[in-house]
């Protein structure tokens, strides 16, 4: 905010100039208008008893009808009330100031405030409310704000179709939400138009607003062939979720079983719930998946799904999925027996060498409540800068976790690691380790190991963790 404040100053001071608005500001952006409202009355912090910079040298003229473009943009935002008031007046000359005029309906003084609300209804139209909505919204937001949303609502309620599609795909999500949200209530879209916006949007608000309507305007004597084909096919498991619960509704409940393995447990569950719905056994179709252990095609989503709604006897079908030729299913096989409570340490310990990342990554907090039962020198060995990355980041983080001498020595080791992230990570643990009772018979090797760290300390700080360690100063 401060930055753009700044920006803003500077702006107001090329201004007063002469200098062009649009080669001063990016008016597409509605940052720059409003860091502009607020640097044209920004003073120097520390000598608040002076007048702006550009005031000082450049003040405008007390008769503003001979103002030009750009100082006039500069007398709409400045800290009188009256020569704001006047310059709203004024700026009817040039459009490209109406984004001014949008903010100073939201102006705290009255009479301002009015004459720019009156100038905008006068002044806007389909094509500049298309341009002004990202700044109508973001001023929508201020105590004073809500009129310009509902001129701006007014108006594009006569827009076509063709001129909606522009909002639609505003790389604003605010500005896609309105708009949306507009068409919904208006039912400007057709269910499979919806449905489509739904999986094409980004935003989860859209998602979640254009897959419901889609679904609740639908009629029940309305094919669904058009509507639930892109839900179902889309890239956010929230759609994707809209879609499976309407399955049933259209009487494709069958279909729910293709879901049962899906990426994403919210997906997993809805599929679950429809197809218990219809009399099926989710858990038995899980178990018939995960038996098949030469399915080179077995979808991980399978495996943990089982674990979902399993029981801790279900163990035994995830075992001899931790070797698997897929990394995938490994990776959901060790996951599944940490959610059924099943984790057996000595016969995890083996997966933190496994070339696949996510096995690993899933294996490291599976042992996290076991850290400090494996060997401490087996787990160093494993960040060494020779192993794999996630290799090094799986060992590292158990060893963090047992605390101790054992968690400052690996962190230590690898302030000097080839990659800057677990460089950072070994830092931050160095910094927030503190000597518990057991590590003062290894007083020497702390101080010795702080020293190599003294770099992330200040001095006050080192000599206190060497105090603490009872290491001699």
């Amino acid at each position: 905010m401060l930055e753009g404040i700044v920006d803003g100053a500077a702006a107001a001071t090329r201004l007063v100039g002469g200098a062009p608005l649009r080669g001063t500001l990016d008016v597409a952006d509605p940052s720059d208008w409003l860091a502009l409202d607020a640097g044209v009355r920004e003073v120097a912090w520390y000598r608040p008893q002076f007048l702006p910079e550009w005031e000082r040298f450049a003040p405008l003229p007390a008769d503003l009808t001979q103002l030009g473009e750009s100082r006039l943009a500069v007398a709409l935002c400045h800290r009188d009330g009256r020569i704001r008031q006047e310059a709203v007046g004024q700026s009817a000359r040039y459009p490209g100031l109406l984004p001014l005029v949008v903010i100073r309906c939201a102006d705290w003084v009255g009479p301002v405030r009015e004459r720019a609300r009156q100038l905008l209804c006068e002044t806007l139209d389909v094509d500049s409310a298309r341009d002004l909505a990202p700044l109508i919204l973001r001023i929508g937001r201020r105590d004073r704000g809500a009129f310009g949303v509902d001129v701006l609502g007014q108006v594009l309620r006569r827009a076509s179709h063709g001129q909606l599609v522009a909002l639609f795909a505003d790389p604003d999500r605010i500005v896609r939400r309105f708009a949306y949200r507009m068409a919904v209530e208006g039912r400007l879209l057709r269910p499979a138009e919806l449905s489509r916006a739904a999986a094409r949007d980004e935003d989860t608000v859209v998602q979640d607003l254009c897959a419901t309507a889609a679904l609740t305007t639908l009629g029940d004597e309305e094919a669904y062939g058009d509507v639930l084909p892109p839900l179902l096919s889309a890239r956010h498991p929230r759609t994707r979720s809209a879609g499976i619960t309407a399955l049933r509704r259209a009487g494709w409940s069958e279909q729910a079983k293709l879901f049962l393995s899906d990426r994403s447990a919210l997906v997993r569950a809805c599929a679950r719930y429809v197809v218990r719905q219809q009399g099926g056994d989710p858990v038995a179709w899980y178990r018939e998946r995960c038996t098949a252990l030469d399915d080179l095609e077995l979808p991980p989503g399978a495996v943990i799904g089982l674990a979902e709604c399993g029981n801790r006897a279900d163990a035994g079908l995830l075992w001899p999925l931790l070797a698997h030729t897929t990394a995938g299913v490994r990776a959901r096989a060790v996951a599944g027996l940490r959610a059924l409570n099943c984790v057996e340490a000595k016969q995890l310990r083996p997966l933190l060498d496994d070339p696949g990342a996510s096995v690993v990554r899933e294996t490291a907090v599976a042992l996290l409540p076991s850290a400090k039962e494996l060997p401490a020198d087996w787990l160093l060995e494993r960040t060494g800068c020779e192993r794999p990355r996630h290799v090094r980041v799986g060992a590292f983080r158990l060893l963090d976790a047992r605390g101790g001498i054992v968690a400052l020595r690996a962190a230590v080791g690898l302030l000097e690691d080839p990659d800057a992230k677990l460089r950072t990570w070994a830092g931050q643990s160095v910094q927030r380790w503190h000597p518990s009772a057991d590590v003062r018979c290894c007083a020497v090797e702390v101080g010795e190991l702080l020293d190599r760290s003294r770099h992330l300390f200040s001095d006050h700080v080192l000599r206190r963790r060497k105090w603490e360690a009872g290491v001699d100063n």
